[in-house]
């Protein structure tokens, strides 16, 4: 017989820390014998048990040999119910974000301001899917008093899903652009999907935090309570760049008065997130004087906007995401900067399905127009859209490991330099290099 989530969430209580690994099991924990597409946790509940963990939640009852076994009918489900049951126990405010680009520097920013003046949950690395957003929100305190919650998708539909988890009362989405074109099949696929969020905080009566001149977002946003952020002054924010070499600087105001920050995000994309992170804070009263320290301060360390001056380049680093917005926008601001001389580093952009070669060659033929001192691209899609757009000045590397072995007969020095692909390409490997 299944275990009901009404029984399960006081042996939670008594155990509020979630394991999926049984090579990283702690005392007085649960263990979710979560399945993969090489591996079934169900196999490995045993050693979690013996490793420490309190209970095992387990889908086979092959398996189940004790009462420290809690069998369920199927253990993620049983885990997303959980994350659900318990957000609703602890009512906090919930701000849900998501976006083609921009979602995790927002949250980050996001995140950092509003702890300035609460206790604050928010999604870790990269945790924004159907596992890590209720692994994000088990990990909710009755001491929090707002969370952030980051939610990705490549597919139709898991939006919705997660929302309906996560039961946001506040949305951000950053914006929409061709990416995940496998699961999307084309921009308005993209809209749709992003705008799953709007749909559920539509049904709630949520509020969102929205770019006003944005016409992808505005077109779907009918019937929601706006805090709108963006350029123009009849904004709840509004904010305008000052100057990006290499890092963005900008002012913003809000009812009639203007604050003038310096941040260490390299690329002037990152406006925006910024100000839907001003806009969220100071509609939850963070004090203008944190927001304006809290960005100030804020660094990134997690290969993205990053920028790093090695004994031989300067670095900017952008490799955890790519996709043609982002792409463009980040070679439009490499190109602006007043520097020189310029390489750039770039690698495949993934999932795009069907289009992918029609957009690794349109970006070939942008790459040509800004006279970079140095291209090197690597990567399947690069490779081949190198035979439809020939371009003399680029050099072509099919994987990672050609690239990596390149640059150390032929290293670099003397150069500013633009790293961005997608994560699965692994750029990341040869920043020692640089």
């Amino acid at each position: 017989m299944s275990l009901p989530v009404s029984e399960l969430y006081p042996i939670y209580q008594q155990n509020p820390v979630i394991c999926t690994d049984s090579r990283n099991c702690l005392p007085a924990s649960l263990f979710f014998a979560l399945k993969g597409e090489t591996f079934d946790g169900n196999h490995f509940a045993a050693k979690a048990l013996e490793a420490g963990c309190s209970y095992a939640i387990v889908d086979n009852p092959a398996v189940k040999s004790g009462n420290r076994y809690l069998l369920v009918d199927n253990v993620l489900q049983t885990l997303q119910q959980l994350a659900t049951f318990h957000r609703q126990t602890l009512q906090i405010p919930v701000i849900a974000i998501t976006g083609t680009n921009g979602k995790t520097t927002t949250k980050e920013l996001l995140a950092a301001l509003l702890s300035a003046k609460y206790n604050t949950l928010y999604t870790q690395g990269n945790l924004n899917n159907h596992i890590g957003v209720p692994l994000t929100l088990l990990r909710l305190r009755p001491e929090h008093e707002i969370a952030v919650i980051e939610m990705g998708a490549n597919h139709i539909g898991e939006i919705r899903d997660l929302a309906q988890i996560a039961q946001p009362d506040y949305g951000i989405i950053t914006n929409v652009g061709l990416a995940h074109l496998e699961g999307f099949g084309s921009l308005e696929g993209v809209i749709h999907a992003k705008g799953e969020l709007y749909d559920y905080l539509r049904q709630t009566n949520g509020k969102i935090f929205i770019h006003k001149e944005n016409p992808y977002l505005q077109s779907i946003a009918h019937g929601l309570e706006q805090i709108t952020y963006g350029e123009s002054k009849d904004t709840f924010v509004s904010g305008w760049m000052t100057d990006s070499h290499p890092f963005l600087c900008f002012e913003w105001e809000t009812a009639g008065v203007s604050y003038s920050v310096d941040t260490n995000l390299v690329g002037d994309y990152n406006l925006c997130n910024a100000l839907a992170a001003i806009a969220a804070g100071l509609y939850f009263d963070v004090p203008v004087s944190d927001i304006n320290r809290t960005i100030c301060n804020y660094i990134p360390t997690n290969n993205r906007s990053q920028w790093k001056k090695t004994l031989f380049n300067e670095l900017i680093i952008d490799a955890y995401n790519a996709n043609p917005g982002s792409m463009q926008a980040a070679l439009a601001n490499f190109a602006s900067l007043v520097v020189g001389p310029k390489a750039v580093i770039l690698g495949d952009m993934l999932e795009l399905g069907e289009d992918s070669l029609q957009l690794h060659t349109e970006l070939l033929e942008k790459i040509s127009q800004y006279g970079f001192e140095k291209v090197l691209l690597c990567g399947e899609q690069f490779t081949a859209a190198a035979v439809v757009a020939i371009s003399a000045s680029c050099m072509y590397f099919p994987n990672i490991e050609s690239l990596n072995r390149y640059i150390s007969v032929n290293p670099l020095q003397g150069y500013h330099i633009l790293l961005k692909g997608s994560h699965g390409m692994h750029l990341e490997n040869i920043i020692d290099l640089l």
